[in-house]
């Protein structure tokens, strides 16, 4: 079917409804969700042009398929690249990066503070194929600069970081990567495209955990990288087309689904964070809060400047805090009786659902890091990790006073 083309300069909204592939001969307004493994060719030359490269076609959904086609485009358009490229899940997105572009003797600048699995990803596994790698403060710049080695060739951040929302200067990130001639990739899961756009300021990567606010409401699982054509093209496809970290039909078009809510959820998520967030900050049984839009976190400014919703600085959707207690393990205790004590919230370590998720960082998330790498990433075992979804917000109070008016601290 013959499209209408979309006009420049459309605002990320309209994108997030609109940008697909093209509908097919039937015309269809809501994307078609293509459930094939395969695609049969008209002839042989066909088919070995097409597999080639030489033409443009689908032929196999382990690395080409309509759905995630769509996918792709949306996504893409939302964070502003040329191109994107779907996985099966957001760490599969991490390790086909990691993949696509280092080798034995390179050396890739992590934050310590970045999502436990990560961490384990490019620290330890890929350490067995002597890809180096430096985690440092995620704020610092200067200790990001001074990692720098003549192998470097990555530097990678989450912003804000899970689960204590802590803010990276991406351009100042992007300028020391550059200067290396390096690049930089961010994890843009937390934010989304709805609130922060790394590539504006400088970020060459974009990684994605799909899983979690593009989907929105917790069904599928799925992961993205966002990049230049030329990088997707010639660094993450032929790795994609070897190693099958596909995205799934179905699941591509579930995400695809999810975006077009995308920013108004996280319009209602953010203010429904800022305001749980205030309140927390008020409990006697509240040691901290971390979260992006109180006056009190380190970065507030940075990232009201970084993190926007029609040009008002948004602290996300997601903040953690830390409970009192006389020492660790009264600590963990606690933590565990404010979340056992949840009636409303569910105790799970995804997050980015309309439904508020509650978890304990050090035993789930991080639970697979060693003690002294969560106290190097300030996982204390009094910390809670709240993603606030779409409940009324008092009754999310009142499901947290629970707990936390019980302690004896």
């Amino acid at each position: 079917m013959t499209e209408k083309k979309l006009p420049e300069g459309l605002h990320r909204d309209t994108l997030a409804v609109r940008v697909a592939a093209d509908k097919s001969q039937y015309g269809e307004n809501s994307e078609a969700l293509y459930l094939t493994s395969s695609f049969v060719q008209p002839d042989a030359a066909t088919a070995a042009r097409r597999f080639s490269g030489e033409e443009e076609g689908y032929t196999y959904s382990r690395f080409s398929n309509p759905t995630v086609t769509s996918f792709e485009k949306r996504l893409a358009a939302l964070e502003g690249t040329e191109a994107c490229i779907g996985t099966s899940s957001g760490m599969s997105a991490i390790m086909l990066m990691c993949f696509g572009l280092l080798k034995s003797g390179d050396h890739v600048i992590c934050s310590r503070s970045m999502f436990g699995s990560t961490i384990k990803l490019i620290g330890s596994e890929f350490a067995k194929f002597g890809v180096e790698s430096s985690f440092v403060s995620q704020t610092d710049l200067a200790e990001w600069q001074a990692a720098v080695r003549p192998t470097t060739k990555l530097l990678f951040a989450e912003t804000p970081t899970n689960p204590l929302t802590e803010v990276c200067d991406i351009q100042g990130l992007a300028d020391i990567a550059h200067a290396a001639g390096a690049l930089l990739a961010v994890d843009n899961c937390f934010c989304s495209p709805a609130l922060c756009r790394p590539v504006t300021m400088g970020a060459d990567l974009i990684t994605h955990s799909g899983t979690k606010y593009l989907d929105g409401e917790g069904r599928v699982i799925a992961g993205a990288i966002c990049g230049t054509k030329k990088l997707i093209d010639e660094k993450f496809i032929p790795v994609m087309r070897s190693g099958g970290m596909s995205l799934s039909p179905f699941n591509a078009w579930v995400v695809l689904k999810g975006m077009e809510t995308l920013s108004i959820r996280m319009q209602a998520q953010s203010a429904g964070a800022l305001e749980l967030a205030t309140w927390l900050e008020a409990q006697p049984a509240v040691a901290r809060v971390y979260y992006p839009g109180l006056a009190s976190h380190p970065q507030h400014e940075l990232a009201m400047r970084q993190q926007t919703i029609n040009g008002q600085g948004c602290g996300g959707a997601v903040l953690s805090f830390d409970v009192k207690g006389a020492d660790v393990e009264s600590v963990r205790k606690n933590a565990f009786h404010v979340i056992d004590s949840t009636l409303v919230c569910s105790i799970t370590a995804n997050l980015g659902d309309t439904k508020t998720t509650i978890t304990h960082p050090a035993t789930t998330s991080h639970g697979r890091l060693s003690e002294a790498q969560r106290q190097s990433a300030g996982i204390s075992q009094g910390l809670i990790r709240v993603a606030v979804g779409l409940e009324f917000i008092d009754d999310l109070k009142a499901d947290l006073a629970r707990g936390l008016d019980s302690l004896s601290v």
